[in-house]
């Protein structure tokens, strides 16, 4: 496999790590799904939208592909 550098961003950093402590002490903020359950919800979707994709184009049908969420 081979990556195209020109899909790196600028300024890409190899790990990035979230420490919620400051959310949870001043917002009282609590998540409600582990980072992997968020994933798995992720990937869920992302595979439902591909199913989508590939039965209307099994079916004849152009739809358009867009990479990003709404």
């Amino acid at each position: 496999m081979r990556i195209d550098p020109r899909y790196f961003r600028p300024a890409e950093v190899e790990t990035l790590l979230g420490d919620p402590s400051k959310a949870k002490e001043k917002l009282g903020w609590e998540p409600e799904i582990t980072a992997q359950e968020m994933c798995a919800e992720m990937v869920a979707e992302d595979l439902k939208v591909a199913q989508r994709h590939a039965f209307l184009k099994a079916h004849g049908y152009d739809s358009p592909v867009s990479l990003e969420s709404g």
